[in-house]
């Protein structure tokens, strides 16, 4: 059945339209805005400063939430939280990772990225009930990063759209055991040294994470960010085809039984791929788990 689209056209602020596929549960997107975007591939004269590093507070829309010192829209942050001015969905916002304009998740201090998760956790309580909350990060040009700064971004859809999204895989191969949380390569890798975070508790949603948790939750996503850093940046990674040391996107799954999926971004997505829905990894899953293994961070 074809579900009438008119009731999820969003305002013309957005300029966003919700369409579904006339034979599936798929949908799409339409986002005109998005366009008018800057990206890190512009010229340097494209954008005169940074809109998110620190002192800059007022190139980007009124803030929503930060962690740190100082009053809101000034220096003093550790975490920012912005409204996003190119936005995919009614509510999307902007997560700046921190004040520095280089360091990111793989390679900021472990305190801070906790930081980052506890922003994270709180914002997708702030709109659970408004729909269905994905965060995610794109880190590089080639995982679809728009601006250099490290951040990531948070979308909530209606929750009568279907998201086409991976459920939680069955824990094999695994990289390494905590005693929260588990490391592993899905025998359902669709990446090279894919890699899932995910609690050990069934049934929780990302909301659920406890400030307990979040220590050890900020430990395991560096650790293993840091041990993908060094197999992906390898000179004897020959399968590699993207020319930036290390690219990745992650994103934590929006439903119950959450779970965070790494992927690196080492090749590129061709015609067999889109024409027919089957994804091809190069490298089986287990032989990644061990060498994952092997890396000391």
């Amino acid at each position: 059945m074809r579900l009438d689209t008119s009731c999820w056209m969003l305002d013309t602020n957005v300029m966003a339209r919700y369409v579904p596929d006339s034979k599936t549960q798929r949908w799409i997107i339409i986002s005109p805005v998005r366009n008018d975007r800057p990206t890190v591939a512009q010229k340097p004269t494209a954008y005169h400063v940074c809109p998110f590093c620190a002192g800059n507070e007022k190139e980007t829309p009124p803030e929503l939430y930060r962690v740190g010192a100082g009053e809101p829209n000034t220096p003093g942050w550790d975490v920012r939280v912005v409204p996003n001015k190119y936005p995919i969905t009614d509510i999307h916002e902007v997560v700046i990772h921190s004040p520095s304009d280089t360091a990111d998740v793989d390679t900021l201090p472990v305190f801070q990225v906790q930081k980052i998760f506890s922003v994270y956790r709180d914002r997708y309580r702030a709109h659970e009930m408004d729909g269905q909350v994905l965060i995610f990060c794109n880190h590089g040009l080639s995982a679809g990063a728009s601006l250099k700064h490290p951040h990531s971004q948070l979308v909530v859809v209606p929750n009568q759209i279907n998201l086409d999204a991976l459920t939680l895989e069955p824990f094999k191969n695994i990289v390494e055991e905590y005693p929260l949380f588990t490391t592993y390569c899905p025998e359902f890798s669709q990446w090279p040294f894919e890699t899932w975070i995910a609690p050990k508790t069934d049934g929780k949603k990302f909301s659920d994470v406890t400030d307990t948790e979040l220590p050890e939750l900020a430990n395991v996503v560096s650790r293993t960010l840091r041990k993908l850093s060094v197999v992906l940046k390898s000179p004897e990674l020959l399968f590699k085809q993207v020319n930036e040391p290390f690219v990745f996107n992650y994103y934590i799954y929006h439903g119950k039984n959450w779970f965070i999926r790494i992927i690196p971004r080492s090749i590129h997505r061709a015609g067999f791929e889109l024409g027919t829905g089957l994804n091809v990894n190069v490298i089986d899953p287990t032989e990644a788990a061990k060498q994952l293994q092997k890396v000391a961070v």
